[in-house]
């Protein structure tokens, strides 16, 4: 028996698709993140290294959230970096050792992120599948006040 013949929620395959595409964006993200947190240098090191650290620590939890969703809709997660590498919409980054540089790079991936996000969200609803509405929700929130914050570091 499958999960979703017990919950009831139908039609999911865009559900679904966004979350693979969450999914594959989340983890090169996390990989951008560790980088950050490796090769920082310079006035800030002590305060960003923690940071990126918190980052994607964080990260690493959405990611198994994601993968776990995937599942009780049905799906079976991609767990490989050839997989991710071809979805993804976030890239790699080089070694940076700036920590300007890195901030703005996040930032620009919260801003496709949350955009992805609200995509998924709309998605979530049209089909009544509250939990995952409630996940993104949350990570929404969570990347709004990043931004704020990361912004107001910058400024």
């Amino acid at each position: 028996m499958k999960t979703t013949e017990i919950t009831g929620l139908k039609n999911v395959q865009n559900v679904t698709k966004g979350l693979q595409q969450l999914l594959a964006d989340l983890q090169v993200y996390y990989t951008n993140l560790r980088g950050f947190h490796w090769n920082i240098k310079g006035k800030d090191f002590y305060t960003l290294h923690a940071k990126f650290e918190e980052m994607y620590d964080d990260v690493a939890e959405k990611v198994d959230e994601v993968a776990e969703r995937l599942l009780m809709l049905g799906e079976t997660p991609a767990h490989t970096f050839t997989e991710y590498l071809k979805k993804s919409k976030i890239k790699e980054t080089g070694v940076v050792s700036d920590g300007e540089t890195a901030i703005k790079n996040i930032l620009d991936t919260y801003k496709y992120l949350i955009a992805s996000e609200r995509e998924l969200l709309a998605a979530a609803s049209e089909v009544e599948d509250e939990a995952t509405v409630a996940l993104i929700s949350d990570y929404i929130s969570g990347q709004e006040k990043e931004v704020w914050m990361l912004t107001s570091f910058l400024a």
